[in-house]
């Protein structure tokens, strides 16, 4: 059998237990076709790119998929049938990822207030402010004697 990660997007105004009950279903439809579904993860409410179908948020589900090719393609079937669910996206994978998936990983560093390098001061960002800029454009110069220089831009 084949293995897939599929992610699920469901629309923002139904509730996360509707949207425990989809993932359900459509796990059924998997197992009923002789597949398996290892891990399913709920990523949460998050915001879309763009509008889809005058949503601008969505539910979005994660499910690791070990099934043949007809399961997966019943399941999409009736994903597409079904009005709550927005967009979906099946990939064939190599293997299953172990352990939690890097949005539930981000989501816990982000709980926890680590913010990474960027906000990292320790990681040799140094405060925006700290760089040299070169020479001022808009006032002129002065060198060592004292007397004024221009800059290329007045020159």
């Amino acid at each position: 059998m084949a293995l897939y990660e599929h992610v699920l997007l469901a629309r923002q105004d139904v509730s996360a237990q509707q949207v425990e009950a989809l993932v359900e279903q459509f796990k059924g439809i998997i197992e009923a076709n002789g597949g398996s579904v290892p891990k399913v993860e709920y990523w949460g409410v998050k915001s879309l790119g763009y509008r889809i179908n005058k949503n601008r948020k969505a539910h979005y589900s994660l499910l690791n998929i070990d099934a043949p090719s007809a399961a997966v393609l019943e399941m999409e079937r009736q994903m597409r049938i079904n009005e709550d669910v927005l967009r979906f996206l099946t990939i064939r994978v190599e293997e299953l990822e172990e352990g939690q998936s890097a949005m539930l990983q981000k989501r816990d560093r982000d709980d926890r207030g680590e913010r990474g390098d960027r906000f990292d001061r320790g990681a040799g960002g140094g405060d925006r402010f700290d760089r040299d800029r070169g020479p001022r454009r808009d006032r002129p110069r002065r060198d060592d004697e004292g007397t004024e220089t221009t800059t290329g831009a007045e020159a």
